[in-house]
């Protein structure tokens, strides 16, 4: 990662926090204290950025400059909020096209799947602050750009987020081997998210129990699941197929 991507020190932190910078995340010493490592801390927390405590080996290996004890990762965009793309779309005339990605925490996934997003005409990625990956300077490669012209929105509590778009009249689709239907089988006609979790666990249950409907996508090999990236292009282009359909 380039140093113009970083910002260290605590003093210098807290200014970028104060000047309204987007910040990824956070990490510090373990052994970090003091007054101002105090301040420093009140600020993460009141603007919700991830704080991470590690061995200051690990802070070395960022740089070598003074960082104090304290790296701060800066994102490659300004994330949005769910809350005021959903509206916008709706008054512009549009069905809203949302992607919601549960625990993905591979860049290279991530990436792709911005990308595919992008090429086919989805609106938003939604993705939780904690246990995810972010927009950073290796996503948006991966991307080939695409995360530089897709607005992404980082949500706090991304069940919240996930019941904010049903509320909002957007039928919410889970992807998860459990499913009851097969992708196919599903009405995507109109405003629609989909649900994409980590290959790993999948989605949350707590995100399973709240969305409308719960998809599969047929499997005759003997290997447990398709790479998350490849099955999120299979959904979405599913419902590029259906809106076609003359």
């Amino acid at each position: 990662m380039k140093e113009k991507e970083m910002i260290f020190g605590i003093r210098a932190v807290l200014e970028a926090i104060e000047a309204g910078k987007e910040i990824d995340k956070v990490i510090v010493r373990r052994e970090l204290q003091g007054d101002l490592s105090k301040e420093l801390f009140v600020a993460l927390k009141a603007n919700e950025i991830p704080v991470q405590r590690v061995p200051n080996e690990r802070l070395d290996r960022f740089t070598r400059k003074n960082h104090q004890g304290v790296i701060a990762f800066l994102s490659a965009i300004t994330y949005e909020r769910i809350e005021d793309i959903v509206p916008f779309l709706y008054e512009n005339g549009k069905d809203p096209f949302i992607l919601v990605l549960d625990g993905i925490t591979d860049v290279r996934n991530f990436g792709a799947i911005a990308r595919t997003c992008e090429v086919a005409g989805v609106d938003a990625i939604v993705i939780p602050v904690k246990g995810s990956v972010t927009v950073n300077a290796d996503a948006v490669k991966t991307s080939a750009g695409a995360l530089l012209k897709i607005p992404v929105c980082k949500e706090q509590n991304l069940t919240d987020a996930i019941q904010f778009l049903k509320n909002s009249g957007i039928k919410v689709v889970a992807a998860t081997e459990r499913g009851a239907d097969f992708y196919t089988d599903v009405d995507y006609s109109g405003p629609v998210a989909f649900v994409m979790g980590a290959e790993d666990i999948g989605v949350s249950n707590e995100n399973l129990r709240i969305a409308d409907n719960l998809v599969k996508i047929p499997q005759f090999g003997t290997i447990g699941s398709l790479n998350v990236s490849v099955a999120a292009g299979v959904l979405i282009y599913e419902v590029i197929r259906q809106k076609n359909i003359k």
